[in-house]
């Protein structure tokens, strides 16, 4: 019984460790930006890597809360690409993919239609803090560029006379809600700008020189966390299985040969040492004679 609650313990644990780790979904716009005029339309394409038929794209509007593409009334779904081809104010809200099976879902983001006439365009989607990000003041008509004013949190922050602003580059202070407005047409509704920190590659600070900069090494992970990944990985745990059960079966065998070394022991030590020889002699009273009784004892 105790052989077979090891198996079986050792076994969800190889199950547990061979499972691969789920994936989150991811939702791609098209065309990439967060705000839209009424009338336009956009596309919105899940990915979800754990499953063959991607997801569904679910939304959270005024009128609608964790409504499902087509099958709820709005967009037209097509796989996992789900369109709408002409949009409305009451369509802007929070959308987000869902994995089919509802076990991962992504990130939601932000789209806002406006029936005014400016817009304005920016990523929809994080930023890498370090690129560049360019946000376009759009009219509705004309459609070329205007001179544009721009504000982030409600704060005057510039005029541009292409309509275009560009952080160069952009850091994670530039965080935050950002607007535009272009005289004689109006005022752009707002939108958030995230900004995801550079991952620490480990090298020092650039320098400036003449000279061609020297390669870099490739970063590399100390070996402690190279243990940990292989640890979690399925080799790793299959591996760690195999030791674990040989090291059982080693335990059980020192065990056996121990106590079968005393069970031999026991045996061994009953040696002439232990056996006492006593006389006991007795008198016949018959034959006045003696007799004697020779006992052993094993003590």
């Amino acid at each position: 019984m105790e052989g077979t609650s090891h198996c079986l313990i050792f076994l969800i644990f190889l199950l547990s460790c061979s499972t691969d780790p789920v994936s989150p979904a991811a939702l791609t716009v098209s065309p990439s930006r967060s705000q839209f005029f009424e009338g336009e339309s956009v596309t919105l394409i899940c990915e979800d890597e754990n499953s063959s038929d991607g997801g569904t794209v679910r939304r959270n509007t005024t009128k609608d809360t964790r409504k499902r593409c087509e099958d709820d009334g709005w967009g037209k779904s097509a796989g996992s690409t789900c369109e709408i081809s002409y949009l409305y104010p009451s369509d802007s809200g929070l959308y987000w993919c869902e994995s089919m099976s509802g076990s991962s879902s992504s990130s939601s983001i932000q789209l806002s239609v406006s029936g005014g006439s400016v817009i304005l365009q920016s990523p929809v989607l994080p930023v890498m803090e370090g690129d560049d990000v360019t946000l376009s003041c759009r009219a509705k008509s004309p459609a070329h560029n205007l001179p544009a004013a721009f504000y982030k949190d409600g704060s005057f922050i510039g005029n541009e006379t292409t309509g275009n602003l560009t952080l160069n580059p952009v850091r994670r202070s530039d965080e935050g809600l950002y607007k535009c407005s272009i005289s004689g047409q109006g005022e752009s509704p707002s939108s958030r700008i995230s900004v995801e920190e550079q991952p620490s590659t480990g090298s020092g600070p650039q320098t400036t020189s003449d000279s061609p900069p020297s390669p870099s090494p490739p970063p590399s992970s100390s070996p402690s966390s190279q243990l940990v990944l292989y640890i979690l990985s399925p080799l790793g745990c299959v591996t760690l299985v195999v030791l674990l059960l040989i090291l059982v079966l080693l335990v059980k065998q020192h065990f056996k040969r121990k106590s079968e070394g005393n069970l031999e022991n026991g045996e061994e030590n009953i040696t002439s040492s232990d056996i006492h020889v006593s006389h006991r002699r007795q008198k016949n009273k018959s034959n006045q004679g003696e007799i004697v009784c020779l006992y052993l004892v094993l003590s």
